[in-house]
């Protein structure tokens, strides 16, 4: 086995997530109720931290207390409907029991589309309180009843990140004419909620309706009682991805595997014979058991493996093992099974607690995807400790002329890499270092705790939560930037660590000054994704998004650089502490211009040096300074704009000979100004 240069989350397994209050909820679930009264709520929750669950509290009082006729519960697809069957809450402490009769859970009901629809209008004009649809039944539906139909009732939508405000979408077209009708109450559910991954879930004027209640991945998993560290990497190979999958792949673990799709570049185009490669790597095949359909495989030291695989198409076969994947009764067991092959499946509210990796062949471009494939291997069970996820990516070859494309999807995986490490850190929440700050109740400052002459950092374990001061910082004015930097921190990284121009000079540009990246190019994605916020907004939000990442890469290599964090210290305290020693390293006091002076990318080109062969690094390096351009107009015009800033903070321009190499590069950017000016003055 190879390892894998991965970036490490520690846990410090609390088991708060895990914990019931007096009325069976779970702290998310506890969290969500408390927003039970709002028309339109919005729950952004890692996989497996209880959504279905809240939403059955939140129904009950919506139908008991709030005057609601009905509820109708829709999700993606057929399999995800089981999640919304029948509880016995009153069992663990609710006041109401949630349930569904049979023939209103439209995901299990045999017959095709318009019969369901049928089932809709039928139920519609029940006296009964709940039902379970498909997303497309419910599309339907809308279409032929209106919108007027659901008045007065709960829609519930769960795997939000499936709608989007693009018309052709017809669920976020709906959901966009009940807005404006304003007579239904919905509830929006999702694990992986990145607005910068392919459309805009909502148009911003109907997301600004809704309320948020936010449950961050590292609360959940802190909050876990066995699961203590998680790993996130990518492997590169060579040749045909079935030869090299070995080397990360562990028959001992727990493992999913995601074949690569037939149309991407990682697929030999037969995807049966890529199962049966796989298969031959792991040991000698033994027939299939005759129950389950699981292919039983021994390896060469011995052990039987029960491997599903859910590539083969015929649906006999395939079916028989899903219902074996699915069965209630082995939920618990770990021997159950030892490997699943999926290509399409095993993804979204597929759970399998027991997963310790989750192996995905080939870049996958959606984000979401990503999450939901993660969310597999980060669900809690007894003996699992340690949990991974590893993307083996085909390396760029010179001879191939899809080399571009390589390194396309090489800086693609980086980036989704970046933003994973984003989403499982703790939460960051910044504010100006000032002459009257003082330490806020229930945070944490370290050894000797608050001190009033430097900047602190301040961290709250319960929460999952940062406190940093910082000198010089901006503060958001109006109550949507201040929205942003609360909430949307993590948009507004996706968009830039999936900005191409952004990556590839950040990680192969060697005279690239980082200052170009935080706060030029930063700078216009959000002023492009926040028009109507004034400029002085734009940079609060622009300095609060480039120090939640910077700070998390400083973090990342500053732990690093201390062991493996199994030794006497809490683990989680590894990144915590690498934030405060970064601090005090550099110098123990922390301002803007020290965060925007860090290379977002510096720590990624480093594991990427490390996994990549130097000649793959110098190909894709070649690629990249082929198509450099020196400056665009926009570029010079943004640098003009910050020299002009320099010049009402220094009482002069910047110089274009000075050692500093930002000021250097705002001078050139005021010289390329002036130089086109002239140019078009001579016609």
């Amino acid at each position: 086995m190879q390892a894998v240069p991965s970036v490490s989350v520690s846990y410090s397994r609390n088991g708060s997530s895990t914990k019931a209050n007096a009325l069976g909820m779970r702290p998310m679930q506890e969290r969500a109720y408390e927003k039970r009264g709002e028309q339109y709520l919005l729950i952004k929750s890692p996989p497996a931290s209880g959504k279905s669950r809240a939403l059955m509290f939140i129904a009950l009082d919506k139908l008991h207390n709030q005057g609601l006729q009905q509820a109708v519960i829709v999700v993606p697809e057929k399999s995800i409907g089981s999640s919304f069957a029948d509880e016995p809450l009153t069992k663990f402490g609710f006041w109401a029991d949630w349930q569904v009769a049979p023939k209103w859970n439209l995901c299990n009901a045999p017959g095709t589309e318009g019969g369901k629809v049928n089932s809709v209008g039928a139920f519609l004009q029940s006296a009964d309180k709940v039902l379970v649809c498909t997303h497309a039944t419910f599309r339907f539906a809308v279409e032929r009843f209106g919108v007027e139909a659901f008045d007065d009732r709960l829609i519930a939508v769960d795997e939000f990140h499936h709608v989007s405000a693009n018309p052709d979408n017809k669920l976020g077209l709906h959901l966009g004419q009940f807005i404006s009708r304003d007579r239904a109450h919905i509830v929006a559910m999702t694990g992986s909620y990145f607005r910068g991954d392919a459309e805009a879930v909502l148009a911003p004027q109907d997301e600004a309706k809704f309320e948020t209640v936010t449950y961050t991945y590292y609360e959940q998993l802190n909050g876990y009682e066995h699961l203590k560290k998680l790993d996130i990497g990518y492997f590169f190979y060579s040749g045909a991805y079935s030869d090299d999958i070995l080397k990360v792949l562990d028959p001992a673990e727990k493992t999913i595997v995601h074949i690569p799709s037939v149309n991407s570049r990682e697929s030999t185009k037969d995807k049966h014979r890529e199962v049966e490669h796989i298969i031959e790597e792991l040991g000698t095949w033994e027939g299939a058991d005759p129950v389950t359909g699981f292919q039983l495989v021994r390896t060469r030291q011995g052990r039987l493996l029960r491997i599903a695989d859910l590539v083969d198409d015929e649906p006999t076969k395939r079916d028989r093992v899903s219902a074996a994947l699915k069965d209630p009764t082995q939920k618990n067991s770990r021997d159950h099974v030892d490997i699943i092959i999926a290509l399409g499946m095993a993804k979204e509210g597929f759970d399998w607690i027991w997963c310790e990796h989750a192996l995905t062949v080939g870049y996958r471009s959606s984000l979401t995807e990503i999450v939901q494939i993660i969310g597999r291997a980060t669900r809690d069970a007894p003996g699992k400790t340690r949990a991974r996820f590893t993307n083996l990516i085909a390396e760029p070859d010179a001879s191939e002329q899809a080399v571009t494309e390589a390194v396309n999807d090489t800086l693609k995986a980086i980036a989704a890499s970046l933003l994973m490490e984003q989403v499982l850190a703790p939460r960051f929440e910044f504010k100006p270092r000032a002459v009257d700050s003082g330490p806020t109740p229930g945070f944490d400052y370290g050894e000797g705790g608050y001190d009033a002459n430097k900047c602190n950092v301040g961290f709250n374990e319960e929460q999952g939560k940062f406190e940093i001061e910082i000198k010089g910082l901006a503060e958001p004015k109006s109550g949507e930037a201040a929205r942003i930097c609360k909430q949307d921190l993590n948009e507004v990284i996706a968009a830039f660590v999936q900005d191409k121009a952004a990556v590839e000079r950040g990680l192969f540009d060697p005279e690239m000054v980082p200052e170009e990246l935080t706060q030029v190019r930063m700078g216009k994605i959000i002023k492009d994704r926040y028009p109507e916020l004034d400029e002085a907004d734009q940079e609060a939000v622009r300095q609060h998004a480039i120090a939640a990442l910077n700070l998390t890469q400083k973090a990342k290599e500053v732990a690093s650089g201390g062991g493996d964090g199994d030794g006497e210290k809490s683990a989680n305290t590894a990144f915590v502490d690498g934030v405060r020693k970064f601090i005090a390293m550099n110098v123990g006091d922390l301002d803007i211009d020290l965060i925007d002076s860090i290379n977002p990318f510096g720590e990624a080109y480093s594991i990427l040096a490390k996994t990549m062969s130097e000649e793959s690094l110098k190909e894709v390096q070649a690629v990249i300074n082929a198509k450099r351009v020196t400056m665009t107009m926009e570029e010079a015009r943004d640098l003009a704009k910050r020299a002009l800033k320099f010049k009402q903070e220094r009482g002069r321009l910047p110089f274009i000979t000075s050692a500093d190499a930002w000021e250097k590069r705002m001078a050139e950017g005021v010289a390329f100004l002036a130089r086109m000016k002239a140019e078009a003055a001579r016609g």
